[in-house]
């Protein structure tokens, strides 16, 4: 990377520097064990505890009060990152139907990425009979990249599987 980049010193090279898996749950609003099985489906698949999110404020239109539970978040760091990484590339994303490779849109201006995954459910740690609901999570790899082709560049060296323009 150095030498497609033309970088002069190493700390240069852009490298990942945290990911976060943060998974919505609206139906917590009117049942809470159902954000209970999600924290645990969420520990299962990242192998790290999440934290519990609360609304920041009411919004009367969605019945949410401010300070109810309506989501959980694990932030990965170090061997657990590259592992979760490892597994999401490897195994997991293969498993997606129709998979034709993930979208090069999903980067913003700062060489950070975010993919979304609709189904929980393609994870392999996941026992889909115990499962009372699929729910959908986003997928943030913050990067030391400074725009969005170094981080293009660091991630398809990772073997992320771009889709081709």
């Amino acid at each position: 990377m150095m030498k497609r980049l033309k970088y002069k010193n190493i700390m240069e090279v852009p490298r990942i520097d945290k990911i976060v898996v943060n998974m919505g749950v609206s139906a917590a609003k009117e049942d809470i064990k159902v954000l209970d099985q999600s924290v645990e489906e969420l520990a299962v698949i990242t192998g790290q505890k999440p934290i519990v999110t609360r609304a920041k404020r009411s919004i009367s239109n969605f019945k949410l009060r401010k300070g109810m539970p309506i989501g959980c978040k694990v932030t990965l760091h170090g061997s657990m990152m590259y592992e979760f990484l490892d597994r999401l590339i490897n195994v997991v994303l293969p498993r997606v139907r129709d998979f034709r490779g993930v979208s090069p849109d999903g980067f913003d201006g700062r060489g950070n990425y975010n993919l979304g995954i609709q189904e929980h459910t393609i994870f392999p740690e996941i026992n889909i009979d115990k499962v009372g609901k699929i729910k959908g999570m986003n997928v943030s790899i913050i990067t030391t990249a400074k725009n969005r082709d170094e981080a293009y560049e660091l991630l398809s060296l990772f073997g992320m599987p771009f889709r081709k323009k």
